[in-house]
């Protein structure tokens, strides 16, 4: 199953069933977000499809006057921004350890000495996924931001005014919702577009945190229920209407060095993370970035990521924000 949720032309907001082919969508009567929907869902007990199937669906509808208006949101948002985290997880993929080590080569090291990152996609290799009822390895962990930086499908992508680059990410998301009793509840999976700043992430590594606070885009749909074990989708960057740059990216557990339930765990073992009535979307990293290819995004290029299974294309053009804050903007009190 996969749902959306789209703005009405009452400016609220609604959720719909999208068609497996992404043509068609069918409103869910009554229902006011994806987030009210997942509470109602473990308020009952039941999974997210079933809680579904005790709406009643309107007839169909064209998606692309949802794409022409404008209308498609996020698939899953809080009320209130501040209580949505948006974080990832790097080094996670086989494949993305070499290209971040292509990033961070130290200079003059010996042929036989392993960068960080090297060390760190080991570990994940060794050590990444539950083993005995035990936790694997911890992974590469960073924040990006809360929900005011997630941009809606179609939306540009405003890049920071200081940004040294604007770079995809294409990548698997968690969807969670904390309940009232503490506990996670993934609602599914989407595509997402991580973009990140790989030109100040090269300088030095612990710049890593800095690269990451960009906005995102994620949808446009929410696929309900498990995830295959191996997925193959598209990145691709278009100017003009031309293809710049495109290349397959591997995602699911059959690529990656941890597990979903070992990246999940050291997510959500946090006291801090486990509030009730949060919204998390979590990042599980990639193997495939343009930059890797030499390739510099410009204001006014669009990202491209499609993934069979999981709805529409993902589409954000960059834009480069205006300065918010000078070093003169602190007032003292």
């Amino acid at each position: 199953m996969l749902l959306i949720q789209f703005t009405a032309t009452n400016q609220k907001t609604c959720v719909g069933v999208l068609s497996e082919d992404g043509v068609s969508y069918q409103k869910i009567e009554g229902a006011t977000s994806t987030y009210e929907l997942a509470k109602t869902a473990i308020a009952a007990g039941i999974d997210l499809a079933s809680c579904v199937a005790t709406y009643t669906l309107a007839a169909p509808a064209v998606y692309a006057d949802l794409v022409s208006r404008g209308a498609v949101l996020p698939p899953l948002t809080h009320p209130d921004p501040a209580h949505c985290y948006v974080t990832g997880t790097g080094l996670t993929h086989f494949g993305s350890a070499a290209t971040r080590d292509a990033m961070h080569q130290k200079l003059n090291a010996a042929d036989d000495q392993l960068t960080d990152s090297m060390k760190m996609f080991r570990l994940g290799v060794e050590g990444g996924k539950h083993q005995a009822g035990k936790a694997g390895v911890q992974p590469e962990w960073f924040y990006k931001g809360d929900g005011s930086i997630v941009m809606a499908p179609g939306q540009p992508l405003p890049s920071p005014d200081f940004a040294l680059d604007h770079g995809e990410e294409p990548e698997l998301v968690g969807l969670y919702v904390i309940g009232e009793n503490g506990v996670p509840y993934r609602l599914g999976f989407a595509v997402g577009n991580e973009f990140s700043d790989h030109v100040t992430e090269r300088q030095n590594y612990l710049y890593l945190a800095h690269s990451k606070l960009r906005p995102c885009s994620i949808g446009p749909a929410l696929r309900v229920g498990e995830l295959p074990a191996a997925l193959t989708g598209e990145s691709r960057i278009e100017r003009n209407g031309e293809t710049r740059w495109s290349k397959p990216f591997l995602t699911g557990e059959a690529n990656m060095c941890h597990s979903l339930a070992n990246l999940e765990y050291h997510q959500f073992k946090y006291a801090q993370f486990l509030r009730a009535g949060d919204v998390h979307l979590h990042f599980f990293g990639t193997a495939t970035l343009s930059f890797a290819d030499g390739i510099s995004v410009a204001e006014g290029d669009e990202f491209v990521l499609s993934l069979p299974g999981f709805g529409p294309e993902l589409r954000n053009p960059v834009k480069v924000a205006e300065p918010v804050y000078t070093v003169e903007s602190v007032v003292a009190l």
